[in-house]
């Protein structure tokens, strides 16, 4: 494993005073962010878990205690034709096909005995279509993967040989909290375009949602912009890609600090988009996952989630989102269940 430099900062965890993004310098905010945030060899020069090793079985004895009504909520977007893709990087929407019928049923064309039929299909998709986690292998910063180890050594043509999200299968369960900042910040319920998430905003949410807001080690942390809510209302134009609230480059300290096991969004990319720096595309995956070892997700679904949790006042769930394990992905397919 190879340490990484401390670009002069002091490995706390914590930003400078005053702390403010330099427009013009994204390599080297992202390179001091990458240094005070990084968990290499945390866990030990094999670790493959990352930020899921905050995760452990007290918390999700936590989590499960928190279901009080069995009330269930999925999380996940529908996986179809309409949904948000438009080919970028040959990302496209599923494409469903049948491969047996119930008109090849009913003319006995089936090869069965006795008058039995079936029905099967198939799905082509992109693994980062819809609803999905962000598999450790992701990102690299600089040819660098998780826990320092040489990105050409991780994810090959046979696919992620180290960090594929089946190793993360068993792992996302517990304590989940919704910090729904744009219904606490937003007008309508809603974050505009190209808005930036600091964590003032986050810490903000919290304290208006109350004590069950509250975040911290291992938690499963849902951030609602209200962005799929728009999607939905007025049609998925750049929903994929194009502009949208998120979090901002800043948030990675406070990321770091919490020490949470995932975060997910209800948006494409996570972070806020256009990204803060002139010339850069998500910085903040360049920190969080190579870096940091987060795990993220994206396009998920909150809305019910948040209403419901608007009603009963109550932000924190029992949450399990379990990566569909496709040996070697680095990223993958997940419908995520909020009990309360």
């Amino acid at each position: 494993m190879t340490e990484r430099p401390t670009a002069g900062t002091s490995g706390t965890g914590a930003a400078a005073p005053g702390f403010e993004l330099d427009r013009t310098d994204p390599e080297g905010a992202i390179a001091a962010a990458a240094a005070r945030c990084s968990n290499w060899g945390r866990w030990g020069p094999d670790d493959v878990l990352g930020t899921l090793n905050f995760l452990d079985a007290a918390k999700r004895r936590e989590g499960a205690a928190l279901v009080r009504r069995g009330a269930s909520f999925s999380l996940a977007q529908s996986f179809d034709m309409n949904g948000p893709q438009r080919g970028w990087r040959r990302r496209t929407n599923p494409v469903h096909t049948m491969l047996d019928t119930g008109t090849d049923a009913e003319r006995g064309a089936q090869g069965f005995p006795h008058g039995l039929g079936g029905a099967d299909d198939v799905v082509f998709m992109p693994l980062q279509a819809s609803t999905q986690w962000d598999g450790l292998g992701h990102i690299f910063d600089h040819g660098r993967a998780w826990n320092g180890r040489r990105a050409g050594e991780v994810v090959t043509s046979d696919g992620d040989r180290v960090t594929g999200i089946e190793t993360a299968a068993a792992h996302p369960a517990g304590r989940g909290v919704l910090l729904d900042v744009g219904a606490v910040i937003g007008a309508g319920g809603e974050l505009p375009d190209g808005f930036a998430i600091t964590t003032e905003h986050l810490d903000a949410t919290i304290a208006a949602q109350g004590d069950t807001a509250r975040v911290g080690r291992g938690d499963l942390v849902c951030v609602r912009t209200g962005r799929l809510a728009r999607a939905r209302r007025d049609g998925w134009g750049d929903y994929a890609g194009g502009p949208s609230p998120g979090l901002s480059f800043t948030t990675a300290d406070w990321l770091h600090r919490t020490e949470i096991a995932g975060i997910a969004t209800d948006t494409w990319g996570f972070e806020v988009r256009p990204n803060e720096f002139d010339d850069a595309f998500q910085p903040l995956h360049q920190v969080c996952i190579p870096n940091m070892g987060l795990f993220i997700g994206e396009m998920w679904d909150l809305d019910a989630l948040a209403a419901d949790c608007a009603a009963d006042g109550v932000y924190e769930f029992f949450l399990t989102a379990a990566p569909l394990p496709v040996t070697g992905a680095v990223g993958a397919p997940v419908n995520p269940i909020a009990v309360k």
